[in-house]
């Protein structure tokens, strides 16, 4: 995939359900979840107040953005965690009424609005600048997205015919009130988008009155992934989840680690290291195949992968993006990194009708899969009891110089 956006969201559950149990300082098997600290903070996955579209598989999280160098703030929930982008991207809607920011502007002044393509639809929406606080850590004048803001509804039709689904301007669309993105990647785009012409590949434009026009934007004023600039804690993030069961759960708590081997708290241990290509993805190896092209991505809301014809699992009648296997599915896989570490994967695929049906009350559902074709994507299920070791590229590190995952 691009090494710019990727982040799927396909299911989402129409019904609304209370929060259930989960708690943090604990220990789940050999995945030990981080306690209250300056470089953590909670992790929520599942049903409640942190999920406001009520979707199934998402974990999300709070932060504060004020306008730079000011005590003007304010604090945003239901910010889904995507390890598979970089950036912080918020809906203009949740925003308190009468709350700016300074928009990033060109050499001439016109603002800079971003076209950001995910795997279910795009956000549209105006760069800004932000300091943003999360815990004890904070990014000063941080470029982020305000998409869906009503002062740019004109999309041009080059960003809305090269995405995979509608301009995700509501809560609904989106999934959630905006996407803290925590990924591999410096930037959200990288050194594409800073040439003009051919190779570009158009996610930023410039927007004077008369309409707008892609633009090159340099990699200090695009959209950035905000741990990089944090003052320490910088190189990188676990995601900590604990076990769910293979029935499900309503609801578990976990956290969001910020630093590797920068604290006691984020030590790499014995987690193995998969160092990443260019475009952020290691192989994954699938009776008898290579995928070359396979990443994780809590952003992702199941394990995506496409069974081979011969032996293919069955799609359901009613969530037709899905599998529905008749029985449970078990599989292994390994994984490999291009530094030649590899991992041995179980995973197990249920059938997806009877997990997303009404009389299921659980919105973390281990065994929800569904086709991809060319890779695998180890969405969120793959991230319940590990820590997930998220290293940014060129960042040091225990484990060596990022990108790479580790585990």
């Amino acid at each position: 995939m691009p090494r710019w956006l990727f982040c799927v969201l396909i299911a989402a559950a129409t019904w609304t359900l209370g929060c259930g149990g989960g708690n943090n300082n604990t220990m789940t098997g050999n995945n030990p979840i981080a306690g209250p600290a300056a470089n953590v903070v909670t992790l929520t996955a599942g049903g409640s107040a942190q999920n406001p579209a009520g979707i199934v598989n998402g974990a999300f999280t709070s932060v504060t953005i004020c306008s730079p160098g000011t005590a003007t703030c304010a604090t945003i929930g239901g910010l889904l965690v995507d390890t598979g982008s970089s950036g912080l991207r918020i809906l203009s809607s949740v925003l308190p009424a009468g709350f700016s920011l300074p928009k990033q502007t060109d050499a001439g002044g016109n603002p800079i609005v971003e076209c950001a393509q995910f795997g279910d639809g795009f956000t549209w929406g105006p760069v800004e600048l932000a300091d943003m606080k999360v815990s004890g850590e904070q990014a000063s004048s941080l470029h982020i997205q305000i998409a869906g803001d009503p002062s740019f509804s004109a999309v041009p039709a080059s960003c809305s015919n090269a995405a995979l689904g509608p301009n995700e301007t509501t809560v609904a669309l989106l999934g959630a009130n905006g996407i803290l993105g925590v990924g591999n990647f410096l930037q959200d785009c990288g050194p594409a988008c800073t040439v003009s012409g051919a190779g570009n590949p158009g996610l930023y434009f410039s927007c004077p009155a008369s309409g707008c026009v892609v633009t090159a934007e340099s990699l200090a004023t695009q959209v950035q992934n905000p741990v990089a600039l944090f003052t320490t804690d910088n190189n990188g993030v676990i995601v900590e989840l604990p076990t769910v069961a293979s029935g499900g759960a309503v609801t578990e708590a976990g956290a969001l680690v910020f630093g590797i081997g920068t604290q006691s708290n984020n030590a790499l241990g014995a987690a193995t290291v998969l160092t990443l290509d260019a475009n952020g993805n290691f192989t994954t190896m699938f009776k008898g195949t290579s995928f070359p092209g396979s990443f994780v991505d809590s952003g992702s809301n199941g394990l995506f992968f496409l069974d081979t014809p011969t032996t293919g699992l069955p799609m359901c009648p009613v969530n037709t993006d899905f599998y529905c296997p008749t029985s449970v599915q078990n599989f292994s896989a390994t994984n490999q990194g291009t530094n030649g570490h590899t991992t041995p994967i179980n995973f197990s695929v249920a059938n997806a009708d009877g997990l997303l049906s009404n009389s299921n009350p659980n919105f973390l559902l281990p065994q929800l899969a569904a086709p991809f074709p060319g890779s695998f994507d180890w969405g969120l299920p793959f991230f319940y009891g590990r820590n997930v070791f998220v290293a940014i590229e060129g960042k040091s590190t225990p484990g060596g110089t990022g990108p790479y995952t580790a585990y």
